[in-house]
């Protein structure tokens, strides 16, 4: 299985247990970095951080399948974030959270492919 397939297979996998992961990912993010939150005070219902999550995802199968998109687009979004105050460690932590939640999801099921 290529690496797109894999990480497709994954969320697959991930929205079966879990249903949406963003809400998981953002708690964990939250938990962690306690002062990010205060940037989603216009976002109650999760819309905002839902179309992040999506982008993020895009970005991983972008970059899992050689397209050009994702390194430019996520230049661009380090750089809008560093205008809100979000450090590049805590952009890239986004992530890292999403491997921890995924792999949380599945368990036994997370294999050394996925990983």
């Amino acid at each position: 299985m290529n690496t797109a397939d894999c990480i497709e297979h994954t969320l697959a996998l991930v929205a079966e247990r879990f249903g949406d992961p963003a809400p998981r990912v953002y708690q964990r993010l939250f938990a962690e970095q306690p002062a990010l939150q205060a940037l989603f005070i216009n976002d109650p219902r999760g819309s905002v951080r839902g179309e992040m999550f999506h982008r993020a995802i895009e970005a991983l199968l972008d970059l899992a399948s050689e397209r050009p998109h994702a390194p430019g687009m996520l230049t661009a979004e380090r750089i809008n974030h560093d205008g809100l105050g979000v450090t590049a460690a805590q952009f890239e932590q986004l992530f890292t959270l999403m491997v921890q939640v995924f792999r949380e999801a599945l368990g036994a099921d997370w294999t050394a492919e996925i990983d």
